[in-house]
This record gives C-alpha cells, structure tokens and sequence, in this order.
C-alpha cells in the first residue's frame, strides 16, 4: 500500500491531476495506492477534486486541515497509515514531507517524496523552503520533476543516490485530438477566421500572463487578427481584466475561469504560449503537444528539456515581451512550421512522456526500497 499525501485548496493543478491518474496504473503492477488531500473544511474545490477521483477510480480519502497548529491532521493521518498498513508514504509538499518524518516514529513505513517546484512565492515561501531543507536529506527516494529541481535538492544536502529524475507524463489516450482547430473553435464561439493563443494555469503573478497580454498587444498593433483564452481562475484575475481594458484588448480577450475539461480550449489553439516565470515541468505544456497544439514557451527550469527549440517549438526568455512576440509571430505566419511542431510535438510525448512509461520507472523505485 503507498499512501501519497498532499496539501491543496481549491481545484489544485497539475501535481493532483498527476496523484489521482496515478492509481489505476499503478495497480495492474501490483501496488494499491491511496490519495490523501489535506484541505480547508469545505473548500469547494475539494468537490472537484472528488470527482475527478471518481472519474478516474482513485481511492481519495480527506483529511480537513485547518492549519498550521491543527494536530487532528497527525492523528487522522496516522490512523490511516495503520488501518491501511502504509507501507510507502509518498509526499507532495513541505508540510506532508515534516507530516511523513513524524508519522514515521509510530508507524515503520518507507519515505519517498515528490519535489513538484517552489514555483508559487509568497512571504511564507522561505519558511516553506527551510522546512523542506530539513526534511528532504532525510527521506530514502527524492523524486525529482526536472533536472534543475535535482540539482536544487543535491545542493541543500539530499544524497546523491537517493535523488531520482522522473519527469511527468501524459496519459495518451486521454490526451488524443478529437476534432479540428475549426471545429473546436466553433464549439466554443469563437471565430474561425482569425487566430487564437492559448495559455492555462492559475491566474498568479508567476505565470507571466500579464506579460502574454502586452504580447498580444503588440500582435494586434501589428495587424494580426488574434484572441488570446486564458483557462484558469486566481488571484491575478482583476489585475489581468484591468491590463486588458488598459491596452485595449477587452473583444480580444477571454478568461472563461476554471474548467473541469480543457480539451476543447487547447484544440481551439492556434498556438499554445506558456509565459511563465517560474516552473518545473508543467503538465499544461505536456497536454498541449499531446493535442498537436504547437508551442511557445519560456525557457525555464525543465522546460528545456522538453523543448528543442527550433524542433517541436519555440524557447524564449521569461519576462520579455519583445522575444515573446517574434516566437508567436514566426508561428502564427508560418503554417508549415506550426504543422511541423504539431507533429513532432506530438511524438515528443508519446516516445519520452507517457504516463505508462513514467508509472512503470515509479514501480522499479518502489520495488528497489521494498526489496533493499
């Protein structure tokens, strides 16, 4: 039994679309897996949560948390590792890694843990930081989502040998394209005469999307007949509606909020643009090439990797509009090449990020701890 344990409010993000697809792979390959989410006492976004689980057959278990100094988690968690028989505690964050370390003096399981990024920076960001400079050296497997973030774990002391580079995957077959840029379009209400940029993500200041919105500016400015979709719900999202009344783009842009499905949003893209300031190896990015939207992205921490510039999409540097730009026009003026991405986008996945393929590295390292 492997236990993976995360803190979230709201509808989360990548890492816990990741947790809740992992369970029914893993189970075939003879580990049962349980999906413990710590959150707000009714957060409706837990709801979501509950049933993207359901849709996907993972066991997920609540655990409320009302802060910091709310002791009731520790006992609700360890009487779940000892009903369950935990024999692997997976961690998602700095508080379920301090929570694993503890839970470990009442109940002999094995630690292993997910570092997902620091991405989001807030003032309690470096107490975070610290706790999880703590606690990382002494967990038996680091997973790391990309090479920068292994680097960042040997640099605050995690052992060598217990540092693993596994990066995300994407599950094939519910990332396939259904139907055509037009059609989709069309579904959705938007004109099929004209371009469409899409982003996805949580509307924060470290997704770069006001950064996206002045690139827009400069396109439309140019003459290019583009709209920009932006899918995901957050704090940025009055500051993102006043820049767009600012620069003039209110019939250019659309921020439809959070959705449950997004795939009809990426198969209306003309072009996928991830501006973010910081990331791991986003998810977002990964679905977008599995759907054959071309892309242009932010040469940021693992991005590069997945990314050959020039080859299956387009790097530029964080934070620069100008750079942003020329990228979105040579692909939006350029169909060969936005075929050429499409394509080879698509087979990036499907040869180095499949979820199977990623399920499969996860159960050799489990079996490794299990049998040393």
């Amino acid at each position: 039994m492997v236990l993976d344990a995360r803190v979230v409010t709201g509808t989360g993000g990548g890492p816990e679309k990741t947790i809740l697809n992992t369970p029914r792979f893993l189970e075939p390959l003879g580990y049962r897996m349980l999906c413990a989410y710590m959150h707000p006492p009714g957060d409706p976004g837990f709801d979501v949560l509950t049933a993207k689980a359901a849709k996907w057959n993972a066991p997920l278990i609540s655990i409320p948390d009302r802060g910091a100094w709310d002791w009731r988690v520790v006992t609700e968690a360890l009487a779940v590792c000892k009903r369950e028989k935990v024999a692997i505690w997976h961690g998602h964050d700095y508080k379920t890694n301090a929570l694993g370390l503890l839970l470990k003096r009442f109940w002999p399981m094995r630690l292993v843990t997910t570092v997902h990024g620091w991405v989001q920076q807030t003032r309690r960001t470096p107490i975070y930081y610290r706790i999880d400079q703590f606690c990382l050296p002494k967990y038996e497997r680091v997973i790391c989502v990309s090479d920068d973030l292994l680097e960042s774990c040997l640099a605050i002391g995690v052992p060598a040998k217990s540092c693993v580079l596994l990066e995300n995957g994407i599950d094939l077959a519910e990332y396939t394209r259904r139907q055509s840029t037009p059609q989709a379009k069309e579904s959705l209400g938007l004109p099929t005469n004209g371009f469409v940029i899409g982003a996805v993500g949580r509307l924060s200041g470290e997704k770069g999307f006001d950064v996206l919105l002045r690139s827009v500016h400069t396109l439309v400015t140019r003459g290019l007949d583009v709209r920009l979709v932006i899918v995901g719900e957050g704090s940025e999202r009055a500051n993102l509606e006043r820049l767009a009344r600012e620069l003039y783009l209110n019939d250019r842009v659309w921020l439809p909020g959070w959705q449950e499905d997004v795939r009809v949003y990426f198969e209306a893209m003309d072009v996928f643009a991830l501006s973010s300031l910081r990331e791991g190896l986003p998810n977002v990015l990964l679905e977008a090439m599995a759907l054959e939207v071309p892309v242009v992205s932010t040469r940021v921490n693992g991005v590069p990797r997945l990314i050959q510039d020039g080859h299956n999409g387009l790097l530029v540097n964080a934070d620069d509009v100008d750079g942003l730009t020329r990228a979105l026009v040579s692909v939006l003026t350029n169909e060969n090449l936005r075929e050429l991405f499409r394509v080879a986008g698509r087979r990036t996945v499907e040869t180095r990020y499949s979820f199977a393929t990623r399920i499969q590295r996860l159960k050799r390292l489990y079996d490794d701890l299990l049998v040393g």
